[in-house]
């Protein structure tokens, strides 16, 4: 679940049962960090991909242990950048898609390269 405001992420069971949360750059102000998630494409899941409105940016993160291991993006309106991202999906090859609200008003494709 994205906890906006409160820059975190939190986890609970089907059954609502709460198992555990990640703090990700708690130090923002503004409209907080955690925007959207997607898991990504690979049988295990093992990361997370969270779209970060206020700070401008894709974080990738560790989906067992909260890591943050890479991000890409800062604000403005040109190519790879970002302007209010509030969603995100991954495809089956691993491509990322963000789409931009307010301003921005965009949908954007980041290639996976590897």
């Amino acid at each position: 679940m994205c906890d906006r405001a409160n820059d975190r992420i939190q986890v609970f069971r089907r059954d609502g049962t709460f198992v555990k949360e990640f703090r990700v750059t708690p130090e923002t102000l503004q409209n907080g960090s955690v925007w959207d998630l997607v898991l990504s494409e690979d049988p295990q899941q093992r990361f997370i991909f969270m779209a970060d409105g206020a700070n401008g940016q894709v974080v990738t993160l560790v989906r067992a242990t909260g890591e943050v291991l890479s991000s890409f993006g800062r604000h403005g309106r040109q190519a790879g950048q970002f302007k209010w991202v509030h969603n995100i999906a991954v495809d089956s090859k691993g491509n990322i898609y963000t789409a931009e609200v307010g301003f921005g008003r965009r949908a954007q494709k980041f290639k996976r390269t590897n």
